[in-house]
């Protein structure tokens, strides 16, 4: 493996093969190589646990706008669907509720 370094030492960059950026050989092994995948990995995954959470509420958006438009109905999904879009739609009333505060308007019974 070949590998770029920062100005501190620390590896910025690997490549498989050498490059005019990575020249730097190191055994794939190697205990500073393997930490900086660990870490890279660990970016890489939590970027995609993010854009997981962002894709599910457009997903959510999507449904719901195939629903307003009499494409598909409700009762079309599976069971497991329906409980689980459920369940969100609640969870997002409660997030985006005025009430959470605890102040009260006519309109509401002060349940959350």
């Amino acid at each position: 493996m070949y590998i770029k370094r920062d100005e501190q030492g620390r590896i910025e960059l690997v490549s498989k093969t050498m490059t005019p950026d990575c020249r730097e050989s190191l055994a794939a092994d190697s205990p500073e190589l393997l930490a900086f995948l660990g870490r890279d990995q660990d970016r890489q995954l939590q970027e995609l646990r993010n854009s997981d959470l962002e894709f599910v509420r457009v997903l959510e958006d999507v449904i719901e706008l195939l629903m307003d438009k009499g494409i598909i109905s409700f009762t079309d999904l599976p069971d497991a669907a329906r409980e689980k879009l459920m369940v969100r739609q609640s969870l997002r009333r409660r997030v985006n509720s005025v009430d959470l505060l605890g102040e009260s308007d006519e309109e509401d019974d002060g349940v959350i």
